[in-house]
């Protein structure tokens, strides 16, 4: 290990349940992966397929990755009572394997899972200055909490929750609610937060300056921060395809908070909005 650190300057850990572990109803296994330079920021992307991704910041300099799998895997077979050739015939399980890979590189940490059909939740500790770009697919929802720099939280089936988060943000899911609550904002960076199912709901700091942009096709949109809207918003596109035309108009709400400033886009089709000041 101390070779491979030092001759390639990437740390590689790969973790692969044996068979001492298949009769266990979950696994839990944990990976440590030290930084190449401690002292600056980092950044750390991870996506599953099936699962969920919790975050959060902590004082220490190493990422501390815990990993759990459960359940049998057998999400998206067939069920037993179709398997008419068994004729009663009990089904052999090969347990709760998974692989679950971790690499280290200038401070950018990569971690992969190859267990396509298997449930694994990630609980990831990492030094506060990070970004993250992050995602899951099935049976999980994301969330990160005291965590600062630039996140990036894609979800589909799962709701995502920031909390206590400094920085930008970019948070989308499609079956699910997205809740942020930012202590501190990058006054440069614009945001964005959307699902088609669910609320969005975000808290800013009350001095923050932002140019809202808002859309919800089946909620309703609601603030307690003074809102400078702009009447003239709303615009209309008309086009033209092998002789059909068509015109649509876009109601997006704007508006500028604090005087303006990044613009923050929030949109959904069932559900609310709710852009909440901080108290």
């Amino acid at each position: 290990m101390k070779t491979i650190k030092l001759t390639i300057g990437i740390l590689i850990i790969s973790l692969i349940s044996t068979g001492s572990l298949f009769a266990q109803n979950e696994v839990k296994e944990q990976l440590v992966v030290p930084l190449s330079d401690p002292g600056k920021p980092g950044t750390l992307r991870a996506g599953l397929v099936n699962g969920s991704i919790h975050v959060t910041g902590h004082t220490g300099k190493d990422v501390i990755i815990d990993i759990s799998a459960s359940g049998n895997s057998r999400r998206g077979r067939r069920d037993d009572s179709d398997d008419r050739p068994s004729n009663g015939m009990k089904r052999i399980s090969p347990g709760n394997p998974f692989d679950v890979s971790a690499r280290e590189k200038s401070n950018t940490i990569t971690i992969e899972s190859n267990s396509i059909n298997q449930t694994i939740d990630l609980n990831i500790k990492v030094p506060q200055n990070f970004s993250l770009r992050i995602s899951t697919v099935n049976h999980g929802q994301i969330t990160v909490d005291n965590v600062s720099g630039e996140l990036e939280v894609n979800n589909v089936n799962g709701s995502i929750e920031l909390t206590n988060v400094s920085g930008s943000a970019v948070a989308n899911t499609v079956n699910g609610g997205v809740l942020a609550t930012f202590k501190s904002v990058n006054a440069e960076a614009p945001m964005a937060f959307s699902t088609l199912n669910g609320n969005v709901d975000v808290t800013f700091p009350a001095s923050s300056k932002m140019n809202l942009k808002l859309k919800s096709d089946r909620g309703d949109m609601f603030t307690d921060f003074d809102l400078d809207v702009d009447k003239t918003a709303s615009k209309v596109n008309k086009s033209n395809q092998n002789g059909m035309y068509r015109v649509a108009i876009e109601e997006w709400v704007q508006g500028k908070v604090n005087g303006g400033g990044r613009e923050i886009m929030m949109k959904n089709m069932n559900g609310n909005i709710y852009v909440r000041k901080a108290k």
